[in-house]
Protein backbone atom coordinates (compact mmCIF):
# COMPACT_ATOMS: atom_id res chain seq x y z
CA UNK A 1 0.00 0.00 0.00
CA UNK A 2 2.93 2.31 0.74
CA UNK A 3 4.18 2.15 -2.87
CA UNK A 4 0.72 3.03 -4.13
CA UNK A 5 0.46 6.03 -1.82
CA UNK A 6 3.97 7.31 -2.67
CA UNK A 7 3.15 6.89 -6.35
CA UNK A 8 -0.09 8.83 -5.98
CA UNK A 9 1.68 11.62 -4.09
CA UNK A 10 4.34 11.93 -6.81
CA UNK A 11 1.97 11.64 -9.78
CA UNK A 12 -0.84 13.80 -8.47
CA UNK A 13 1.59 16.18 -6.79
CA UNK A 14 3.35 16.84 -10.09
CA UNK A 15 -0.03 17.46 -11.70
CA UNK A 16 -1.04 19.83 -8.90
CA UNK A 17 1.77 22.38 -9.03
CA UNK A 18 -0.07 24.74 -11.36
CA UNK A 19 -3.14 24.74 -9.12
CA UNK A 20 -1.66 24.64 -5.62
CA UNK A 21 1.85 26.08 -6.00
CA UNK A 22 1.96 28.32 -9.07
CA UNK A 23 4.77 30.44 -7.60
CA UNK A 24 6.84 27.31 -6.92
CA UNK A 25 6.18 26.11 -10.45
CA UNK A 26 7.23 29.46 -11.88
CA UNK A 27 10.40 29.38 -9.74
CA UNK A 28 11.26 25.92 -11.06
CA UNK A 29 10.68 27.05 -14.64
CA UNK A 30 12.89 30.12 -14.09
CA UNK A 31 15.61 27.99 -12.51
CA UNK A 32 15.50 24.99 -14.87
CA UNK A 33 14.15 26.57 -18.03
CA UNK A 34 10.98 25.39 -19.78
CA UNK A 35 12.59 22.21 -21.15
CA UNK A 36 14.28 21.37 -17.85
CA UNK A 37 11.04 21.84 -15.96
CA UNK A 38 9.10 19.67 -18.42
CA UNK A 39 11.78 17.00 -18.15
CA UNK A 40 11.68 17.00 -14.35
CA UNK A 41 7.88 17.08 -14.35
CA UNK A 42 7.75 14.14 -16.77
CA UNK A 43 10.29 12.15 -14.76
CA UNK A 44 8.46 12.66 -11.45
CA UNK A 45 5.09 11.85 -13.06
CA UNK A 46 6.52 8.72 -14.73
CA UNK A 47 8.08 7.48 -11.49
CA UNK A 48 4.79 8.17 -9.72
CA UNK A 49 2.85 6.32 -12.40
CA UNK A 50 5.14 3.28 -12.22
CA UNK A 51 4.87 3.22 -8.42
CA UNK A 52 1.07 3.44 -8.72
CA UNK A 53 1.00 0.45 -11.07
CA UNK A 54 3.43 -1.55 -8.92
CA UNK A 55 1.76 -0.61 -5.65
CA UNK A 56 -1.75 -1.29 -6.94
CA UNK A 57 -0.74 -4.66 -8.36
CA UNK A 58 0.54 -5.65 -4.90
CA UNK A 59 -2.82 -4.85 -3.30
CA UNK A 60 -4.65 -7.28 -5.60
CA UNK A 61 -3.02 -10.39 -4.11
CA UNK A 62 -4.88 -10.33 -0.81
CA UNK A 63 -7.58 -7.68 -1.08
CA UNK A 64 -9.20 -6.26 2.02
CA UNK A 65 -12.69 -4.93 1.48
CA UNK A 66 -14.11 -1.69 2.84
CA UNK A 67 -17.58 -2.18 1.38
CA UNK A 68 -19.55 -4.55 -0.81
CA UNK A 69 -20.57 -2.89 -4.04
CA UNK A 70 -24.13 -3.21 -5.27
CA UNK A 71 -24.00 -5.48 -8.35
CA UNK A 72 -26.89 -3.65 -10.02
CA UNK A 73 -24.67 -0.62 -10.61
CA UNK A 74 -22.52 -2.34 -13.24
CA UNK A 75 -24.53 -0.78 -16.07
CA UNK A 76 -24.08 2.67 -14.56
CA UNK A 77 -20.33 2.02 -14.52
CA UNK A 78 -20.42 1.06 -18.19
CA UNK A 79 -22.28 4.27 -19.08
CA UNK A 80 -19.95 6.46 -16.99
CA UNK A 81 -16.90 4.88 -18.62
CA UNK A 82 -18.26 5.43 -22.11
CA UNK A 83 -18.89 9.11 -21.34
CA UNK A 84 -15.49 9.43 -19.64
CA UNK A 85 -13.64 8.03 -22.66
CA UNK A 86 -15.46 10.34 -25.09
CA UNK A 87 -14.64 13.32 -22.85
CA UNK A 88 -11.00 12.25 -22.54
CA UNK A 89 -10.65 12.05 -26.33
CA UNK A 90 -12.49 15.40 -26.73
CA UNK A 91 -9.97 16.99 -24.34
CA UNK A 92 -7.04 16.06 -26.57
CA UNK A 93 -8.68 16.67 -29.94
CA UNK A 94 -8.94 20.09 -31.53
CA UNK A 95 -11.73 22.08 -29.92
CA UNK A 96 -15.25 20.87 -30.57
CA UNK A 97 -18.56 21.69 -28.96
CA UNK A 98 -18.11 18.93 -26.35
CA UNK A 99 -14.93 20.50 -25.02
CA UNK A 100 -16.42 23.98 -25.19
CA UNK A 101 -19.53 22.93 -23.29
CA UNK A 102 -17.80 20.85 -20.64
CA UNK A 103 -14.86 23.32 -20.37
CA UNK A 104 -12.50 20.87 -18.60
CA UNK A 105 -13.35 17.55 -20.22
CA UNK A 106 -10.29 15.64 -18.97
CA UNK A 107 -10.96 16.55 -15.34
CA UNK A 108 -14.64 15.62 -15.70
CA UNK A 109 -13.59 12.38 -17.44
CA UNK A 110 -11.23 11.60 -14.54
CA UNK A 111 -14.04 12.18 -12.04
CA UNK A 112 -16.41 9.90 -13.96
CA UNK A 113 -13.68 7.24 -14.39
CA UNK A 114 -12.99 7.25 -10.65
CA UNK A 115 -16.66 7.12 -9.66
CA UNK A 116 -17.30 4.32 -12.16
CA UNK A 117 -14.61 2.19 -10.55
CA UNK A 118 -15.54 3.05 -6.98
CA UNK A 119 -19.16 1.97 -7.36
CA UNK A 120 -18.26 -1.55 -8.54
CA UNK A 121 -15.16 -2.23 -6.41
CA UNK A 122 -14.94 -2.15 -2.65
CA UNK A 123 -11.39 -3.25 -1.91
CA UNK A 124 -8.91 -1.00 -0.14
CA UNK A 125 -6.44 -0.71 -3.04
CA UNK A 126 -9.12 0.32 -5.51
CA UNK A 127 -10.65 2.73 -3.04
CA UNK A 128 -7.30 4.41 -2.36
CA UNK A 129 -6.37 4.60 -6.05
CA UNK A 130 -9.65 5.83 -7.49
CA UNK A 131 -10.57 7.81 -4.39
CA UNK A 132 -7.31 9.77 -4.69
CA UNK A 133 -7.99 10.55 -8.35
CA UNK A 134 -11.58 11.52 -7.55
CA UNK A 135 -10.53 13.94 -4.83
CA UNK A 136 -7.66 15.37 -6.89
CA UNK A 137 -9.75 15.92 -10.04
CA UNK A 138 -12.65 17.42 -8.06
CA UNK A 139 -10.38 19.87 -6.23
CA UNK A 140 -8.55 20.76 -9.45
CA UNK A 141 -11.85 21.29 -11.28
CA UNK A 142 -13.05 23.56 -8.48
CA UNK A 143 -9.72 25.44 -8.60
CA UNK A 144 -10.14 26.11 -12.33
CA UNK A 145 -12.71 28.75 -11.44
CA UNK A 146 -9.93 31.16 -10.48
CA UNK A 147 -7.83 30.69 -13.58
CA UNK A 148 -8.16 33.05 -16.48
CA UNK A 149 -10.32 31.53 -19.22
CA UNK A 150 -8.49 30.31 -22.30
CA UNK A 151 -9.70 31.62 -25.64
CA UNK A 152 -9.99 28.91 -28.27
CA UNK A 153 -10.79 29.10 -31.98
CA UNK A 154 -14.35 28.44 -33.08
CA UNK A 155 -15.36 24.83 -32.33
CA UNK A 156 -16.20 22.31 -35.02
CA UNK A 157 -18.68 19.43 -34.95
CA UNK A 158 -16.27 17.21 -36.86
CA UNK A 159 -13.96 17.12 -33.84
CA UNK A 160 -16.91 16.03 -31.70
CA UNK A 161 -17.64 13.25 -34.19
CA UNK A 162 -14.01 12.15 -33.98
CA UNK A 163 -14.17 12.21 -30.17
CA UNK A 164 -17.33 10.08 -30.12
CA UNK A 165 -16.09 7.56 -32.71
CA UNK A 166 -12.64 7.19 -31.14
CA UNK A 167 -14.15 7.12 -27.64
CA UNK A 168 -16.55 4.33 -28.69
CA UNK A 169 -13.70 2.38 -30.33
CA UNK A 170 -11.52 2.79 -27.25
CA UNK A 171 -14.42 1.72 -25.03
CA UNK A 172 -15.02 -1.41 -27.13
CA UNK A 173 -11.32 -2.25 -27.09
CA UNK A 174 -11.12 -1.84 -23.32
CA UNK A 175 -14.32 -3.72 -22.53
CA UNK A 176 -13.87 -6.63 -24.90
CA UNK A 177 -10.10 -7.15 -24.73
CA UNK A 178 -7.66 -4.74 -23.08
CA UNK A 179 -9.15 -4.48 -19.58
CA UNK A 180 -8.85 -8.22 -19.03
CA UNK A 181 -5.41 -8.42 -20.64
CA UNK A 182 -3.93 -5.40 -18.86
CA UNK A 183 -5.68 -5.49 -15.50
CA UNK A 184 -6.88 -9.07 -15.14
CA UNK A 185 -10.49 -8.02 -14.66
CA UNK A 186 -13.32 -8.60 -17.10
CA UNK A 187 -15.64 -5.58 -16.88
CA UNK A 188 -18.47 -7.53 -18.52
CA UNK A 189 -18.83 -10.00 -15.65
Amino acid sequence: MGLLIVGLVLFLGAHSLRTFAPAGRDTLIARLGESGYKGLYSLVALIGFLLIVWGFSRTAGAPEFLYVPFPGLRHLTELLMLIALVLAIASGAPRGYIARTVRHPLLVATILWAIAHLIVNGDVGTTVLFGAFLVWASVDLFGQRWRAPVVFPAPSWRFDIVAVVVGLALYAGLVFWAHLQLFGANPMI
